[in-house]
């Protein structure tokens, strides 16, 4: 098992859009086969993110407060909230805009999953998935809801297993990565020790199989556990395109 921890980036993205950044990051680290994107962005009334391209991945935007609404060049309209999330599929290319739809901060995660080579070139697609639609599993001392995953309700062409988990003071949650995934811990709010390490809000740990998982919460916190199957192909990353 290989374990690399390091921290967000914060810098400035959109019309206004502050995030917290894991990648792309200059040449320190573009990316993480099969993710290619991650930001923890804070959203004011009058910023966000304006009509823009995208082309060759898959996006999930997941909303912890607040709200986004989305419209693009396929004809769809529609406004995700507090623990809802919203996918597409840029596939050979899509238009898009995400803006917050009412007053007060939005927050939330935006996570980019690249398309493997032979799915280049599929159909734009939008779903939205409320929160609702989400399972939540109830644990001792606190909850993990699934995002991604065989039980979760937003379907990728990646195989992913996608969390957010909720602890309170000293709960613990615990993960075996499937078989030849790899993956990362990201801390939202609190501070946690994971495989007898600590770390804390905006914090990170990127694993290599085979890995298991093992936080105990010091406090209440939240974090985001996610794990892919690598495509294993060069990923040609520009802007918004990924070729």
């Amino acid at each position: 098992m290989s374990i690399i921890i390091d921290q967000a980036q914060q810098m400035m993205e959109g019309a206004g859009a502050r995030v917290n950044r894991l990648f792309p990051i200059s040449r320190a680290r573009m990316n993480f086969d099969p993710f290619v994107l991650w930001d923890d962005f804070r959203i004011q009334p009058g910023s966000g993110f304006p009509t823009h391209p995208h082309r060759g991945f898959e996006a999930i935007t997941y909303i912890f407060h607040g709200s986004i609404s989305h419209k693009d060049n396929l004809g769809n309209e529609s406004t995700v909230s507090d623990g809802g999330a919203q996918r597409f599929t840029a596939g050979r290319g899509l238009e898009h805009s995400e803006m917050p739809s009412r007053d007060g901060e939005t927050r939330g995660i935006q996570l980019w999953i690249n398309l493997p080579q032979r799915l280049k070139d599929i159909a734009p697609d939008y779903v939205q998935t409320d929160a609702g639609q989400m399972p939540v599993h109830a644990l001792d001392q606190g909850s993990v809801k699934v995002i991604v995953g065989d039980d979760g309700a937003v379907k990728l062409q990646t195989p992913v297993r996608y969390l957010e988990v909720n602890l309170e003071s000293g709960g613990r949650f615990q993960e075996q990565m499937p078989k030849e995934f790899r993956g990362l811990l990201y801390v939202v709010d609190g501070t946690i020790r994971i495989n007898d390490q600590s770390l804390t809000t905006g914090g990170v740990v990127f694993f290599e199989a085979p890995a298991s998982v093992d936080v105990s919460a010091e406090g209440k916190a939240r974090f985001m556990v996610c794990f892919g199957r690598p495509h294993r192909e060069p990923i040609r990353q520009w802007g918004p395109y990924v070729d």
